[in-house]
């Protein structure tokens, strides 16, 4: 899409509301004067080009991840045309998000993009309401990208590659592990912005490479004979063993319930806007970012998701075998290969976690310099030296390794990430919706003319159809979770006093429905 004409605006006075800052300012304004219209100083480098605002995102995606564990979630429900067709599916709902998104992201590309988004156009509540859970849905993801890093990809992979006995591995391993890991990611993220800023970027490339070479490895080393038809023929394993769905005779519900490997792998793009106030030209790379990221994670996913059901002997015993059914297809490769595999599929999730981090911090940062959080003004603090929000990073760090620490609630929690992430994805794209041509009416050099409500409503619509494959059963508690955190919120606005306290954003005092 090619930006329309570009219209310059006086400096001054600075307008409020929607209209405060949009990024069709001119082309003289530069990034720190844009963010200075929205009403913050620049505080962090800009250190990342187009490249890396999209390794970012796409690290996060990183459908070597999610890809991977989430894999039965679609094998069990509809077999093959859960994974083909589910995915096309599920993935065009994203795409349909991430570019609605990518059209706000444009025009105010702030750290904490979405809660910012959502009290601009929406209101401070409904921003507020955004923030949580995002943040939320972040810390999660972070944590359960770590907690994946240990098993499948270390206890099960790699492990034994070393020549390690991981049979009396418990609690306390898995604890020991995810603590080293998320200390080093956030001594990274401290200490070494730049290098980590690199590592992401050789994450994108990384998780290109190694896809397409696991691809190819497990083609090289198939004995099934080619059947095409699986990636279109419904299977209902709905109850089989080793699948996760109770036993469902509804053809619709089971092809929706495959959907749930879309949800848990495409997700987390919003990273692209949460590094806004680190990219350069972030008005045009920021939306860039988001779309580009979903648009190859879908590709590349697509082809290495095929991939697995294509070469499985036996599409049965895959569901049976659940999670282990990806050690098993890698057992066909000769043993240097699958080692080389499983490092490296150990070092892209790592980096992915790592990224997770880089993401979650600057959510923080962004909420807490509105005030948002407790210990805001801690936590909005920038280290002088490296630029780096320092106690948004670290304090990140610890709740990422204290939400695993009880595991029953954990899986609850883990599970709950992805659809936390999409609640926060549709609020502020609906409030754009609505807003749109009455209090927005100023938008970004990336703009969707007149598809843009189509594509909202779209939004709306895909985002809110994964959220609720997202809490069907065996997942219901996940929509406990939900009302649980909505009644949470309601009583913290409006019984003990936030909608008083919380200030929300530079230049919303004044606009009509700014404080309901």
């Amino acid at each position: 899409m090619s930006p329309p004409p570009l219209q310059p605006t006086s400096p001054s006075p600075a307008p409020h509301g929607p209209d405060a800052a949009p990024a069709d300012a001119g082309k003289d304004d530069d990034d720190a004067g844009l963010l200075g219209r929205l009403g913050y100083a620049q505080d962090l480098q800009r250190r990342m080009g187009r490249f890396s605002n999209f390794a970012v995102s796409f690290s996060i995606i990183c459908i070597l991840a999610g890809g991977i564990t989430a894999f039965p979630a679609a094998l069990g429900a509809g077999g093959g045309l859960s994974v083909g067709l589910g995915w096309c599916t599920g993935a065009a709902f994203g795409l349909v998000v991430a570019v609605a998104m990518a059209q706000i992201a444009s025009a105010y590309p702030t750290a904490g993009g979405l809660y910012h988004w959502g009290c601009t156009l929406g209101s401070r509540g409904f921003g507020w309401v955004t923030a949580w859970f995002n943040l939320l849905g972040l810390i999660l993801v972070g944590a359960s990208v770590n907690v994946g890093l240990y098993d499948p990809f270390f206890k099960t992979l790699v492990a034994p590659t070393l020549g390690l006995d991981t049979a009396g591995w418990g609690a306390a391993h898995q604890l020991a592990f995810v603590l080293l890991a998320t200390t080093s990611q956030a001594a990274l993220n401290h200490k070494a912005v730049a290098l980590t800023t690199k590592l992401v970027e050789l994450s994108g490339w990384l998780i290109f490479f190694v896809a397409m070479g696991l691809t190819v490895t497990l083609w090289l080393c198939s004995t099934t004979p080619l059947d095409p038809s699986r990636l279109w023929t419904l299977t209902n394993f709905t109850g089989a063993p080793g699948s996760m769905w109770p036993s469902s005779s509804n053809t619709v519900m089971v092809f929706l319930s495959g959907l749930l490997l879309t949800i848990y792998t495409i997700t987390g793009f919003d990273a692209s806007a949460h590094t806004a106030e680190e990219t350069v030209d972030a008005a045009h790379n920021v939306p860039r970012g988001i779309v580009s990221s979903v648009l190859w994670s879908s590709l590349f996913g697509l082809v290495m998701i095929a991939t697995f059901v294509l070469v499985m002997p036996d599409l049965q015993e895959g569901v049976r075998q659940g999670s282990g059914y990806f050690a098993a297809l890698l057992q066909s490769a000769p043993v240097a290969p699958r080692a080389a595999l499983a490092v490296l599929l150990f070092v892209v999730n790592y980096l992915c976690a790592l990224a997770c981090l880089l993401s979650t911090s600057r959510m923080v940062f962004a909420f807490a310099r509105d005030g948002g959080l407790p210990a805001s003004k801690a936590l909005a603090t920038v280290d002088p030296r490296t630029k780096t929000p320092v106690a948004a990073v670290w304090g990140a760090a610890v709740c990422g390794v204290l939400v695993t620490l009880y595991a029953d609630a954990f899986a609850v929690l883990s599970t709950a990430c992805a659809v936390f992430l999409y609640v926060s994805y549709v609020l502020p794209v609906a409030a754009g919706l609505v807003a749109e041509g009455r209090t927005w009416t100023r938008k970004g050099p990336f703009h969707l003319g007149w598809a843009s409500r189509p594509l909202a409503a779209l939004a709306v619509l895909g985002g809110a159809t994964l959220i609720f494959v997202g809490v069907q059963p065996p997942n219901e508690k996940v929509l406990g979770l939900i009302v649980g955190l909505l009644a949470f919120l309601a009583l913290l606005w409006w019984v003990l006093g936030e909608r008083r306290r919380f200030r929300g954003p530079p230049n919303l005092d004044g606009r009509p429905g700014s404080t309901t």
